[in-house]
């Protein structure tokens, strides 16, 4: 029975797993669409509309093309470095979802079924983990390819990977003073029926945007692969299916970095602040699909921020991008984390002025 019970866990899983994937990859490639289709309007035009009615298909005729395309490997490159890069790159970015809570259980088969892969007790520290593993893919592409360019934009992730994961931890530190725990579930369980986390901690939900922009190479901070300057960046040397996966990592990042962001800052699949959904009556299956449509709003309205903040402010020059990270966010962060901790010690010994 015990046996049965756990293939039958493993089973559940391994369907959730694949859903997941699936499901950023297929996000991921409509991202890239959509972000095409909001440049045209900010730019008065009409961006692509051929392939299929209103252009909905050209993001598979993208991935078609990549797909098809001859993969050419530099002749004094290293081969296997050259080849890991790219798959390193997209392994961390699809691996970050694992800890993230999806949606409350559903009852299927006599069963309950939470929609999490896994439930760690640090699955902040998880996150922190990958996505630090994540600039590896970089930095190898950009050495392996024996390329100056390619050198010079992979020095340049790293460096700024380093800078801005510091005043991002440094706010994770406020909310963890807050909540009180690593877990990602047990925060979204925090904040049903409540206040939401980004009322307790507005200038921590503000460091960490601004650094999640600078940890998936978005414009302003697309340093990395800065087209004036360093040609393509890391990936200058890359075509085919190894470039569409150094793209395709770009886009689950963002779109795993407003999930994130949705499920400390803002509630997860909770739908709304100060209601208590278990009072509507509805079945668990039903809030369950309602929480998974919340979340999903939340994360197209961060995904719309991204794409927004590309086509209207400049690019950084490196210098200033180096000096907001060091000189700004790191003194704020740790103004935000000392005055969060002082409230918090304030609040547990029952002082009042």
């Amino acid at each position: 029975m015990l046996l049965a019970l756990d293939w039958l866990l493993i089973l559940e899983k391994l369907v959730l797993i694949v859903i997941v994937v699936m499901a950023s990859l297929l996000i991921a490639m409509y991202t890239t669409f959509a972000e095409r289709k909001v440049a045209a309007v900010l730019q008065d035009r009409r961006g692509p509309n051929r392939a299929g009615p209103f252009g909905i298909l050209q993001p598979v005729a993208d991935g078609l093309k990549l797909f098809f395309k001859e993969e050419i490997i530099p002749n004094f490159s290293s081969k296997f470095l050259f080849i890991m890069g790219p798959s390193l790159a997209m392994l961390t970015a699809i691996m970050t979802g694992a800890v993230v809570p999806w949606g409350d259980k559903v009852h299927l088969f006599g069963r309950d079924i939470a929609l999490q892969i896994a439930d760690v007790n640090v699955g902040i520290l998880y996150v922190f983990a990958v996505v630090s593993m994540g600039v590896y893919g970089i930095m190898i592409g950009g050495w392996a390819s024996n390329n100056k360019y390619s050198l010079m934009g992979g020095l340049r992730a790293a460096s700024q990977i380093i800078s801005y994961e510091l005043p991002m931890g440094i706010s994770l530190i406020a909310l963890l003073m807050v909540t009180g725990t690593l877990s990602l579930k047990e925060m979204v369980i925090q904040q049903q029926g409540g206040m939401w986390n980004i009322v307790y901690q507005p200038l921590g939900f503000l460091i960490f945007l601004i650094c999640a922009f600078a940890e998936c190479n978005r414009t302003p901070f697309d340093l990395p692969e800065a087209e004036n300057e360093l040609i393509g960046g890391y990936h200058t040397e890359y075509s085919s299916m190894k470039l569409g996966f150094y793209l395709f990592s770009e886009y689950i990042n963002m779109f795993v970095s407003s999930v994130i962001m949705s499920t400390m800052f803002f509630g997860g699949y909770d739908v709304l602040p100060f209601v208590d959904e278990s009072q509507w009556g509805l079945s668990d299956n039903i809030m369950a699909l309602i929480g998974i449509a919340a979340l999903m709003i939340k994360v197209f309205c961060f995904i719309f921020l991204f794409m927004w903040v590309r086509w209207t402010i400049p690019r950084f020059r490196y210098d200033q991008l180096m000096r907001l990270g060091w000189r700004v966010l790191i003194p704020l962060a740790l103004a935000n984390m000392l005055v969060t901790g002082a409230i918090v010690l304030l609040k547990q010994n029952n002082w009042h002025f």
